[in-house]
């Protein structure tokens, strides 16, 4: 019992760790691109030596793929919640979610935006990322889907991706406003983002939402 006990702490602690490695390489990334962070920067971001961060991750690449898939998938989770617990249509939640989301997380989106600006990385990374990219396109597929659009839903859910990150980029930084007032604006557009779509899908299906 004790050597189990003692075996659970360990591990504990070893995530906890990896988890301080990830969260200070995360911060370095939102200020540069990945591959122009040195592994030293990331040990003295986090406090521990550079010879501790090379046990849990081999090179800064593998650091940011883990640090994308964390905390995407946090992202991901609410999203499904959302899509589990309502009847019926979920895109304007799904969409407020989103924007609340990378508003409260500062560095994962100004690391994210480093990467769609800069980003390039091996095809085993990509490999390892696929999986994440697949199932946000599937939530967000389904979300469509649910509305009862006919046509072509993957595409969609592309198109949905790619206001959404242009809210973003466009307004996370909005000049002369406060946070507050920056992420009500984004969900203003993205309560627009939501009426088009909902639009176009009724027109396509000839649902005229009366």
């Amino acid at each position: 019992m004790k050597e189990n006990k003692f075996g659970r702490l360990r591990e504990q602690e070893r995530e906890a760790r990896k988890h301080l490695i990830l969260d200070a390489a995360e911060k370095l990334f939102s200020i540069k691109p990945y591959d122009a962070v040195s592994m030293q920067e990331i040990a003295d971001e986090a406090g521990l030596a550079k010879s501790s961060i090379y046990t849990y991750f081999p090179t800064q690449e593998a650091l940011f793929v883990d640090a994308a898939i964390r905390d995407t998938d946090r992202l991901l989770s609410e999203l499904e919640g959302i899509a589990h617990k309502d009847i019926g249509s979920d895109l304007g939640r799904m969409i407020n979610a989103w924007i609340d989301f990378f508003a409260s997380h500062e560095s994962f989106f100004r690391m994210t935006a480093q990467f769609m600006l800069y980003g390039n990385i091996s095809p085993e990374s990509i490999e390892r990322l696929n999986p994440v990219t697949r199932r946000m396109l599937d939530i967000l597929e389904n979300a469509i889907r649910r509305l009862h659009y006919r046509g072509d839903a993957r595409l969609l859910a592309h198109t949905l991706f790619s206001a959404l990150s242009g809210i973003l980029i466009a307004y996370r930084k909005y000049p002369g406003r406060t946070d507050e007032e920056i992420r009500q604006h984004m969900k203003r557009i993205g309560e627009n983002i939501k009426e088009m779509m909902e639009a176009y899908i009724n027109q396509s299906t000839g649902n005229d939402g009366g």
